[in-house]
């Protein structure tokens, strides 16, 4: 899903600051994407505050591809605080690896970069329900 953003970063989710939890050091940062998906991310307080974070500011959640993890186990227990069930939208190798696009139900896609090997192991192919995990450190905040 393109944002306008200039990034590298192949997921770019669009959408409002729905909830914000300040601690000591960081702050707990959930954006409500449509379709009934958010995503939780942790930054710093100097970070929040210098992006001016606040509840209903639009942002975008950055993630590359790198950092999503892909499993097709249900009802998997894990520490990723985000985890999106959707189907495999398409699946392209290259020499090593290979990139899996993932269609959520509320339309957004989130794309993973995973081994080759890991592709065949799992038998990923279009069509799969998959379950993309990605660790709320690993979400990076950006605003307009």
């Amino acid at each position: 899903m393109s944002t306008g953003n200039i990034s590298s970063a192949r997921n770019q989710l669009a959408g409002k600051v729905s909830l914000l939890t300040p601690g000591a050091v960081n702050t707990e940062v959930v954006l409500d994407l449509g379709g009934g998906n958010s995503v939780t991310s942790i930054i710093t307080n100097i970070s929040a505050k210098n992006l001016g974070l606040a509840v209903g500011t639009e942002a975008c959640a950055l993630v590359k591809a790198s950092w999503v993890i892909v499993s097709k186990e249900k009802g998997l227990k894990t520490s990723a605080r985000n985890q999106y069930t959707g189907k495999v939208k398409q699946v392209k190798t290259g020499a090593v690896n290979g990139e899996v696009e993932i269609e959520l139900p509320g339309g957004q896609i989130i794309v993973a970069i995973i081994t080759n090997d890991s592709i065949a192991n799992l038998g990923i192919k279009a069509g799969d329900e998959v379950t993309a995990l990605i660790k709320a450190s690993h979400v990076i905040i950006a605003v307009k």
